[in-house]
């Protein structure tokens, strides 16, 4: 690199232009150098309009300011402030170090920017429209901005380093024929990743990014037509939120300027209706959905505080995902619109709170949960155990007790013990149907009459019934006695109640010769009672295991 102009003077040889020799006086002044019009359709980068040469600045000229830029006058310090030009050529400051603050705004570059591997401090780029920025492996001290630019190409930051906030809110970014239109894994990010509102056109790939703040996605419209993701971002780790979330009223975001010292706030969960009553998706109130035309996929991240796709609207092919395996994280607040097609994918994930609604899971064979844990259930609106049943039952196409059982100890630890039994009780009958035909009867006959084991007063009740039912047949019927000398007063409930008993000795059954008719029922109320004896302690067995 060769050493800074002394002078002040720029090379003879540059022939700056009078807009050039503008923009060399104002960052030496460390003010602002406008070529903008004042008419908005004028000023568009984005416009068809030809911008001529008094709007036009070399990219030679920029390049050789933020590299080898002249002292700034006395009592002022240096930057390049720009805004409404037009860079003409490529501007390359890879491998560079830039010094000074860069502004550029509502600027249309001719080529790619490329910063490949440069070294700068904070760089904000606003309105602006390029063809592609290659940024991989480059770094700022600062935050980068590119807030409300298009980027028809697409933008690299693999393995970037920013050092405070990266912006990306309102950009409209295109992948230019490429599968990826932000190919960032590696990215560090010392804080906050913002990019509400931006619309892409192609793969977002953030694998193994490390974000010092958090994500933020409110209302960003994400589609890939052409890959299988939309959103790539395995093994992502995030220090506080994410949030892929309902954009409006209640929702803040930054678009420019600096980050608020207290943070981007979390988004007020379900919007509700405005007082003008129209819905809360109306675009006539601004409120904007996060949109995902294309797979997710979030496998392996970590997330300090909370991760929340709340309202979004996906639209998956068939073997397209939202995945989300082995996520941990604090709390999950699951509560998108139902999607018709695809899955979703929380296999070996690890949360705390798990906030969903009824209406967002998967309702037919589009949900895998196979080792997911959560410590408890915060339903968004009524989720009666019924529906929770079914969500379970959708989760496991081929029975697997992993889902029920953990779905019964967050009832149970919650104090809903009666739920929890029901629960365990639809285990044993979904359990039921991969049996042999007699483990399928035996477990129809404990399901019949102790619910296997969870519900033992069925148990109490049958006992009851044919303790009644032997009693009264016995009452007319006494049976001749085994010792005609030697015999129990007879009591029909007595003897009704030893042959019931398999374990207990009355004095009863062993006294009396039952014939005929009452022989059978004789042997009908032991066979009864060696069954109930024996689904209770199967059930009882269950119970104690369990606890």
């Amino acid at each position: 690199m060769s050493e800074p102009l002394t002078d002040g003077e720029p090379p003879a040889e540059l022939r700056l232009t009078t807009a050039e020799w503008g923009l060399w006086q104002a960052f030496r002044n460390g003010s602002r150098h406008d070529l903008r019009t004042g008419d908005p359709a004028l000023d568009d980068p984005g416009g068809d309009g030809p911008w001529g040469p008094r709007r036009t600045i070399r990219a030679r000229v920029v390049a050789l300011l933020l590299l080898h830029g002249p002292p700034p006058l006395l009592g002022r310090v240096a930057s390049l402030s720009l805004a409404g030009a037009h860079i003409s050529g490529r501007l390359d400051l890879s491998g560079g170090r830039v010094g000074v603050y860069v502004e550029l705004t509502q600027c249309r570059f001719e080529e790619e920017l490329l910063l490949t591997e440069a070294r700068m401090g904070t760089v904000r780029l606003l309105d602006c429209r390029l063809p592609r920025l290659e940024a991989a492996r480059a770094g700022t001290d600062g935050d980068l901005h590119l807030a409300r630019c298009t980027v028809t190409e697409g933008i690299r930051l693999t393995d970037a380093s920013i050092g405070t906030d990266l912006l990306l809110n309102e950009a409209t970014v295109g992948s230019g024929g490429r599968t990826r239109a932000i190919a960032a894994d590696g990215l560090t990010v010392g804080q906050d990743l913002q990019a509400s509102l931006l619309m892409c056109d192609g793969e977002v790939s953030l694998r193994g990014a490390q974000i010092g703040g958090s994500l933020y996605l409110y209302g960003s419209v994400l589609r890939n037509h052409r890959g299988r993701y939309a959103l790539h971002a395995p093994e992502m780790h995030v220090a506080r939120f994410a949030h892929c979330a309902t954009s409006g009223p209640g929702t803040a975001y930054v678009a420019q300027g600096v980050t608020p010292p207290g943070g981007v706030p979390s988004p007020p969960g379900h919007l509700p209706p405005g007082p003008d009553g129209r819905p809360a998706d109306s675009p006539a109130r601004g409120v904007k959905r996060f949109q995902c035309t294309g797979g997710l996929k979030l496998d392996d991240g970590r997330f300090g505080d909370s991760l929340v796709v709340d309202q979004a609207r996906f639209t998956l092919r068939r073997g397209q995902e939202i995945s989300l395996r082995r996520v941990q994280t604090p709390e999950l607040c699951f509560t998108p619109e139902r999607p018709e097609e695809g899955r979703v994918v929380l296999s070996g994930a690890t949360v705390g709170n798990l906030v969903d609604s009824v209406d967002s899971w998967p309702v037919r064979d589009g949900l895998w949960m196979a080792g997911f844990s959560y410590d408890q259930l915060i339903p968004v609106g009524p989720f009666p155990l019924a529906r929770r049943l079914a969500w379970l039952a959708t989760a496991t196409p081929e029975y697997s007790p992993g889902p029920y059982e953990q779905l019964a100890t967050v009832l149970r630890n919650g104090g809903e013990d009666a739920e929890a039994r029901r629960v365990l009780l639809a285990k044993q009958r979904r359990r039921r149907e991969t049996l042999s035909p007699v483990g399928k009867v035996w477990g129809h006959l404990q399901d019949w009459t102790v619910a296997y084991g969870y519900r033992p007063g069925l148990a109490a009740l049958w006992m009851a019934v044919l303790w009644l039912a032997g009693a009264l047949f016995f009452a007319g019927r006494r049976p001749e006695p085994l010792e005609q000398d030697k015999y129990p007063h007879w009591n029909a409930a007595v003897y009704a109640l030893d042959l019931l008993l398999p374990v207990i000795d009355l004095g009863h059954d062993r006294a009396w010769n039952p014939a005929g008719a009452g022989q059978w029922v004789a042997v009908g109320l032991v066979l009864a009672g060696w069954v109930l004896a024996t689904t209770v302690a199967a059930g009882a067995t269950r119970m104690l295991r369990r606890q």
